[in-house]
């Protein structure tokens, strides 16, 4: 097989380095701390919820440590795709890769879901013409058009090309920042240290609680990896990639930690029970009027917007990458010939993002942990791809390299194992029935098309594709 199965040209590098932690920082800061920063102080209190995050931040870290290496060193789209492949091989890097795009793939479902939420926060009932009953709740069409209404627009943002995505995400997350700022700041001022009781739940004892909070945490971070699936796009010496996906995750980390503490400073546990949405609750106690809720209402809508904009990018270019590697049918390796997107990639993230309001508000749950299980699985093989390649390509160069590579490597490999476990039965926070089937109907769906691709193209045919993709980009390096 030579025939090339994408077309269109090559994908236009164009980001600059705001647009680049615009993307990545707007990812992981989405619309889920406005919705689950409430559960998360009564599932873990106050400072054990902060401890959550700053446990699991850390190990994000790590793993992005070796991120940051790997995409200095091959800034490639597909980002996981390219690492795995080179370290450990042709269905290993189609594993990793199918598994992060489950994780893109939920984000962008979850936000779909999370929009027409909001938006009945803003104007009560709104929803109505009742369609079905899923898990207990009524899905309504108005409900449900909101949400597939949103998904068509941020289909088109991301057709039409990645400067149009840049100019949302670059606006939109300055909205956020400004309205973060002022809740934090004030409630350092306003609130009040005894409404932070209990500082550790004691229910399912201290580490119960903990892990109930940590094992949303990959879902939550999942976003500095949308910088290598764009690596081809951002127009950057390779070093700098490295340093500004490192900037978003300790960025992130501040930024939840900060918003649990200011919640938990305003809202006592009765308080936090009797709220739907902590957050904006506890933003109209620090200025104790209306309008500092619905601005911050205004902000997560924001959220939304800046996460399910980075993750049509992630997605789409993961899947683009696949296909355009022989890994997964043609057609999703198709790239516009003016737009310069992957357009039949971003189209099938579109139809998924448009049925996810159809399951109704139980599937933000189900779609944040079945996401968050094919995020750490990624996380895992790049970090095994870090070290394979440490070992095996020392003198490969390496515009961004990790100190002390071969230890922070196997911490990286051991905390993924860890956060792992939490998905696993046996666990506290094991997945329901439901969550893995999300999860096994991904998988299989990927199996089969990986299946009739590589017995379509071979993988002679992935191994000239890759090798033709790094020369083109080291020749493309940007000074």
């Amino acid at each position: 097989m030579t025939t090339d199965v994408s077309n269109g040209g090559q994908l236009s590098r164009v980001l600059a380095r705001k647009d680049v932690l615009a993307l990545a920082f707007g990812a992981m800061i989405g619309w889920g701390w406005i919705v689950m920063t409430g559960s998360w102080i009564q599932s873990a209190g106050s400072l054990g919820a902060i401890t959550a995050f700053v446990i699991g931040g850390i190990a994000i870290v790590l793993v992005g440590l070796t991120y940051a290496e790997l995409a200095s060193a091959m800034p490639q789209v597909g980002g996981e795709h390219v690492y795995s492949y080179r370290a450990l091989g042709h269905f290993s890097s189609f594993l990793c890769t199918w598994a992060i795009a489950l994780g893109y793939v939920s984000v962008v479902a979850f936000e779909a879901v999370a929009l027409p939420t909001v938006v009945e926060h803003l104007f009560p009932g709104y929803s109505m013409g009742y369609l079905w009953t899923i898990a207990g709740w009524d899905v309504n069409a108005t409900w449900v058009a909101v949400g597939v209404l949103g998904s068509l627009l941020m289909t088109w943002i991301n057709y039409v090309g990645i400067r149009t995505v840049a100019l949302v995400q670059k606006v939109v997350t300055l909205l956020i920042l400004v309205v973060g700022i002022m809740f934090i700041t004030g409630s350092l001022f306003e609130g009040e240290r005894a409404t932070m009781e209990p500082l550790f739940n004691t229910t399912e004892g201290v580490m119960g609680g903990i892990m109930t909070v940590m094992i949303m945490v990959p879902f939550m971070f999942v976003g500095f990896d949308v910088i290598p699936q764009a690596a081809e796009e951002i127009d950057l010496p390779f070093r700098e990639i490295g340093k500004v996906l490192m900037v978003s995750v300790i960025l992130a980390v501040f930024w939840y930690s900060l918003i649990i503490l200011g919640t938990s400073l305003m809202l006592d546990p009765q308080a936090l029970g009797e709220s739907s949405l902590a957050v904006p609750d506890a933003m109209q106690a620090v200025f104790q009027a209306p309008w500092a809720g619905n601005l911050m209402v205004l902000a997560g809508i924001a959220g939304i917007v800046t996460s399910w904009n980075a993750f049509y990018v992630g997605g789409s270019r993961a899947i683009y990458a696949l296909a355009h590697s022989g890994m997964l049918p043609a057609f999703l390796g198709k790239l516009h010939p003016r737009h310069k997107t992957p357009t039949n990639a971003v189209f099938l993230m579109g139809i998924l993002s448009c049925l996810a309001p159809f399951l109704g508000r139980p599937a933000l749950v189900w779609l944040v942990v079945a996401g968050g299980l094919g995020i750490v699985v990624a996380y895992l093989f790049v970090a095994f791809s870090f070290l394979v390649l440490r070992q095996r390509e020392p003198q490969m160069p390496r515009p961004f390299k990790v100190p002390y590579g071969t230890p922070v490597g196997v911490v990286a490999v051991i905390l993924s194992l860890g956060m792992m476990a939490l998905y696993l039965p046996g666990s506290p926070s094991a997945l329901s029935a439901v969550e893995w089937a999300i999860f096994a109907g991904w998988m299989l769906l990927g199996l089969a098309m990986y299946a009739w691709a590589r017995a379509r193209y071979g993988v002679a045919f992935s191994d000239r594709m890759m090798q033709r993709e790094l020369a083109a980009t080291q020749s493309a390096q940007p000074r």
